[in-house]
């Protein structure tokens, strides 16, 4: 817990905010991107209208007005590539991208599949049908989840372009085949026979990784697609093996695979491709600020600093100190509103409430050591942000009642992030879905983020 601030801070706190009354304000965050190739955009739910909202209007006007090349989100691929066909009109795709989310299957589905993503969608869809096919900004999926989806892709694409290799798809589809696509399952069985279906998916891998020769080399969407596919399939059955020993080992894996795909998306894109990612704080802001570290959790954030700070590297948080939430009471529960109760007395954002009540604020934080990632240690003007307090992360798993002793990550903000939306009260978002599919997937650490 950290000491209640004095009045001088929270003078220091107004002095060096940025008031929020609409999309404009923005121009100190775009003056702070500058010339940087990489922008990943947090939230601090997955469920919040008023992220989404800030977070898209952001993103268009670093298309509109930067040349930013594609949106990367923490999705899945397969569901993702959907609507990418549909936002650079592919041949084919559905004219309005709200019919590619609605197709989204995976819970939680309004993560993606919600009025928000659909009106940016819309928007790059219109943006882009100005532009020749390949200049136009994609939309894709980060995430490791989709193991079946991912294969049976592979599968149909090497019965349509290359039949001869089909059978090593088949060998890993036999292998699959008894878990009847539950992920829990198949993670169980590991127990028993360690090494799962790795073999096969291996063998399938290295088979695609040789057709495409380099990830570079795979110029068209199909043939991206059927190497990104491969390499879902590969780290999802890592990631799912790994879950029943427990740790950080299933994070990890899942934020290596996302980092690893959004290096593969910039090298599709070409040498001078900018990349805005959209994904929750848990994965966005550095987590060698956060308690994540001493757990042993790398994520995006950190291992994007690690790789490309040469090319500029911008983190973006959000955060709020009370509103409403879409959440599940648990895994593959139904969605529902939640409220979001004060926050935590000591927690940023209990800090920044006592200075903008019923107000929005933009805080840019000073350049960092590009080695490091972490400012030097000098004296800052935006003192109060280098103190480390809990901030809040809200999953799709959400329980208001577990807010004195859960949801909070302990963090030094003007580390974690390179600039920070503080939003005071915001609103749940309207999903498209009224019901979720059936999962038997099993949530990661934080809770379901």
């Amino acid at each position: 817990m950290s000491a209640k601030p004095a009045a001088s801070d929270l003078e220091l706190i107004r002095g060096t905010a940025v008031p929020l009354p609409d999309p404009g304000a923005l121009d100190p965050l775009l003056d702070r991107i500058g010339d940087a190739r990489y922008v990943l955009l947090g939230e601090a739910s997955h469920g919040t209208a008023d992220y989404y909202w800030w977070r898209a209007r952001l993103t268009e006007r670093l298309i509109a007005e930067k040349g930013f090349s594609f949106v990367a989100v923490e999705g899945d691929w397969p569901d993702c590539l959907d609507l990418h066909c549909s936002v650079t009109a592919e041949p084919g795709a559905p004219a309005d991208p709200q019919a590619a989310l609605e197709g989204f299957r995976r819970w939680p589905r309004w993560m993606w599949a919600n009025t928000d993503v659909a009106r940016f969608a819309r928007w790059l869809r219109e943006h882009n049908t100005g532009l020749p096919p390949r200049e136009r900004v994609g939309f894709y999926g980060l995430d490791v989840y989709s193991m079946w989806e991912s294969l049976d892709a592979v599968l149909a694409y090497l019965r349509e372009h290359h039949p001869d290799h089909v059978e090593q798809a088949v060998e890993a589809y036999r292998c699959l085949e008894p878990y009847e696509q539950d992920p829990q399952s198949y993670a169980l069985a590991t127990r028993m026979l360690p090494s799962g279906c790795e073999p096969e998916v291996v063998r399938l891998l290295v088979s695609l990784r040789e057709r495409a020769r380099r990830p570079e080399d795979t110029s068209s969407v199909a043939e991206l697609a059927a190497l990104q596919n491969a390499e879902t399939l590969a780290g999802a059955e890592r990631y799912y093996r790994s879950v029943v020993h427990g740790g950080p080992e299933s994070w990890n894996i899942r934020d290596h695979h996302m980092a690893d795909t959004l290096d593969r998306l910039t090298a599709h894109h070409g040498p001078d491709a900018k990349a805005v990612v959209w994904a929750h704080n848990t994965h966005v802001g550095d987590a060698r600020a956060t308690d994540m570290a001493g757990a042993g959790l790398v994520n995006i954030g950190q291992l994007v600093r690690e790789r490309h700070s040469a090319d500029g590297v911008v983190l973006v948080g959000f955060g709020s100190y009370q509103g409403s939430v879409v959440a599940g009471s648990e895994w593959g529960a139904t969605p529902e509103n939640l409220t979001v109760p004060e926050a935590r007395p000591g927690s940023v954002e209990e800090l920044l409430h006592q200075v903008f009540p019923e107000e929005r604020a933009l805080f840019v934080f000073p350049p960092r050591d590009a080695a490091t990632g972490l400012h030097p240690e000098v004296p800052r003007p935006a003192a109060w942000s280098g103190v480390r307090r809990d901030h809040r992360a809200i999953g799709v798993v959400y329980r208001p009642e577990r807010e004195a002793f859960a949801n909070y990550v302990s963090t030094t903000l003007d580390q974690r992030y390179d600039a920070f939306l503080y939003l005071d009260r915001t609103h749940a978002l309207t999903p498209l879905h009224a019901e979720p599919p059936a999962t038997g997937e099993a949530e990661t650490w934080p809770t379901g983020q």
